[in-house]
């Protein structure tokens, strides 16, 4: 996309290229991806991180929202912080986790929708 006087127009607010994401993947690129897809190949790691493409919180919030038990749930979620997928922080004696960037709620949102028209037979776009 090109802007009035020609030059590449930001995809984004911080100032990157549309097209920054478009290279070929290498063989660190495709381990990486490859790492999140094996983290999220959980269903219950997999409903935390779209809880907390919705909003941050905390494991007992979460705990009831996936209807497993708070440990279960503090250990999925330290697998989802050692992976980089999601962060923590303490508020007082909460730990309240989020999503560390838009890639990832992207990525859970889109695997979501392409799961319901899976299910529901909804005809693909794009």
């Amino acid at each position: 996309m090109a802007s009035r006087d020609g030059d590449p127009e930001p995809a984004d607010p911080k100032g990157a290229h549309p097209r920054a994401h478009e290279h070929t993947p290498g063989v660190r690129e495709l381990d990486a991806a490859a790492r999140v897809f094996g983290l999220l190949s959980d269903p219950t790691r997999l409903h935390l991180v779209w809880l907390l493409s919705r909003a941050e919180s905390d494991v007992s919030a979460l705990a009831e929202s996936v209807a497993a038990a708070r440990p279960a749930v503090s250990q999925h979620l330290a697998k989802l912080r050692l992976g980089g997928l999601v962060e923590s922080r303490k508020e007082g004696r909460r730990v309240v986790y989020s999503l560390p960037d838009g890639h990832m709620k992207r990525l859970v949102v889109e695997a979501i929708s392409h799961a319901d028209h899976q299910v529901t037979g909804e005809p693909w776009h794009d």
